[in-house]
């Protein structure tokens, strides 16, 4: 079974003498060459963009589509005078971001006010294809408990307004305050699924049928299950990882399926503190099991992750690619660490090592 695999990538523009983001979506844009595959995209803010990939058969496809994207839109905010950051939050606050044009992306500023107006946050979303909504919305109920792994994975981003906050992810902390965020709640079929969508638009809390905030969903416009758990990571690899586990997880997660297997229950305030936990402290220190409701070390949850998609991985041919991946993140640290390490430097300091790693030259797993 191949299983295809994309990735939106969202960036963050800065004032390379400030560190402060800059509203220049458009002029970036306007600069930035055309993709043979993939799409450029503004993001919520003007002080974003978006690079989305194709749809892609292998991992290999969709390393060399995301050093390519990261490459143009780096040359192109370079071009602008600009630094082109991937972290889930700015390291520097500045003026108020501005919401990028267009009437829906107005309707949000008005029905969100101020969560809104200074949602300044960037992620790295995995779109993984599915025969139909059905079975997209039945692999979700298996997929979810390894959510928070996958946060934990991600986490990078340290910074607000200039302060360490203490956790791997502040985004996630950020995107909390949205109504109906988190994991997503278990759902029978995909009808089940929309009238709960349609229950949140009527109650005003949703703009549109688009427009949820879980961290795992069937694309509104898409065949495919989205994963948005994830921050924006420094580096190609970084992103490369999420995908694979995460069409890993839904390749496991159809097997779990076609065998008739109950998707596990689980409990909504251990799962939010499953979730806090990841957020809270990344792969270092403890986190918290969301079926078996006990703590244990992030690394031992990363490892019964590792060995219940392990078959998948080997299925799909993936296994020794993400073993080689893993060790790069053993060895550099999560986003989050590698920011706080480059922290004893100062901020500009913080700035540099976020800026070299939007484009490695020494990725080899991506050559």
């Amino acid at each position: 079974m191949t299983l295809t695999v994309g990735v939106e990538e969202e960036f963050l523009l800065v004032d390379p003498a400030s560190g402060r983001p800059i509203r220049a979506a458009g002029a970036v844009l306007g600069r930035a060459t055309s993709l043979e595959s993939g799409h450029l995209h503004t993001e919520l803010m003007n002080t974003q963009v978006e690079a989305a990939t194709g749809v892609c058969a292998g991992l290999a496809e969709l390393g060399g589509q995301l050093t390519r994207a990261r490459t143009c839109l780096d040359a192109a905010a370079r071009a602008e005078g600009l630094l082109l950051l991937s972290t889930g939050t700015p390291v520097l606050d500045g003026a108020p971001p501005g919401l990028a044009e267009g009437e829906r992306f107005a309707e949000i500023g008005l029905r969100y006010a101020g969560i809104a107006a200074d949602f300044q946050v960037s992620g790295c979303h995995v779109h993984v294809g599915v025969p139909d909504r059905e079975t997209a919305v039945a692999v979700m109920d298996h997929v979810r408990p390894w959510l928070p792994t996958l946060l934990a994975l991600s986490g990078n981003s340290v910074f607000w307004a200039g302060r360490d906050t203490g956790y791997a992810s502040w985004r996630t902390v950020c995107q909390s305050r949205f109504p109906g965020s988190g994991l997503p709640p278990r759902f029978g079929s995909a009808a089940d699924y929309d009238a709960e969508v349609a229950r949140l638009v009527d109650c005003g809390v949703l703009v549109d049928p688009e427009m949820t905030f879980w961290l795992l969903r069937p694309s509104p416009r898409y065949p495919t299950l989205e994963f948005r758990v994830a921050d924006a990571v420094p580096t190609a690899a970084d992103a490369l990882l999420q995908a694979a586990l995460s069409r890993a997880l839904v390749h496991t997660g159809l097997s779990e399926v076609e065998a008739d297997r109950p998707a596990p229950a689980l409990g909504g305030q251990v799962a939010a503190a499953a979730l806090w936990s990841a957020a809270r402290y990344g792969m270092r220190g403890l986190a918290v099991h969301p079926i078996y409701e006990e703590r244990l070390p992030a690394t031992d949850l990363l490892t019964e992750l590792l060995n219940w998609v392990r078959p998948a991985l080997a299925e799909l041919g993936d296994l020794e690619l993400v073993r080689r991946l893993l060790e790069l993140l053993c060895a550099r640290g999560i986003g989050a660490d590698r920011q706080r390490a480059a922290a004893a430097g100062g901020p500009d300091a913080v700035l540099d090592l976020l800026s070299a790693e939007v484009v490695r030259s020494d990725e080899p797993v991506l050559i």
